[in-house]
């Protein structure tokens, strides 16, 4: 079954409805950064990876940061599991005042996606983007997949906003994305409807 893709979804939010099927995307919220009748891709951006910093990450990669007071505090950012495509592949989904990259994708005019080490050498100086998630792997769809997963119920979208997707607090995340459709958690339902 063929869906037709009706919107371009770039730069919106997908929430992941209960009981959509796949444990992997359980309580996720996503940024897409792209979307056309290709396919889409997008970061997951509410799971943090258990005890691993951008810090630890630089350290692995053998980019250097400076010390003490010149440190800066970007580099504690928690690096996220961004999806289970590529998972050893980092990308910054940032703010769009960060475009010095060759290889970033100016989402919008508020959010770029970098996937090069120009990014980590620039936050570990300390001239990266004001905000910035990082993230190790990423969520793909192909051709027509996220429609029907949409249409099967599986999410909800919405605007994505700069405070939102760059929260600090990233176990809200799920509930502040539906807030923004006026949505509580607990009228969630995970079997479509059709009147």
């Amino acid at each position: 079954m063929s869906i037709r893709m009706e919107e371009d979804l770039t730069g919106k939010l997908l929430i992941a409805m209960p009981g959509m099927g796949d444990t992997r995307f359980d309580g996720s919220v996503i940024y897409l950064c792209a979307h056309s009748s290709e396919g889409a891709m997008g970061l997951i951006i509410n799971k943090p990876t258990p005890d691993l910093k951008l810090e630890d990450l630089l350290e692995q990669l053998e980019i250097d940061a400076p010390a003490g007071s010149a440190r800066p505090k970007s580099i504690l950012m928690p690096v996220h599991f961004g999806g289970p495509v590529e998972h050893a592949r980092g990308f910054v989904l940032h703010s769009a005042d960060y475009g010095r990259s060759d290889s970033t994708l100016a989402v919008n005019d508020e959010f770029g996606m970098t996937a090069s080490l120009d990014i980590l050498h620039d936050i570990a100086a300390g001239d990266g983007p004001e905000r910035a998630v990082m993230a190790l792997g990423y969520a793909g769809w192909g051709p027509g997949q996220l429609e029907a997963e949409i249409a099967a119920n599986g999410w909800l979208t919405c605007d994505a906003s700069i405070d939102l997707v760059f929260a600090p607090e990233n176990g809200g995340k799920w509930g502040a994305a539906l807030k923004t459709l006026g949505v509580s958690a607990l009228a969630l339902s995970s079997t479509a409807g059709h009147a």
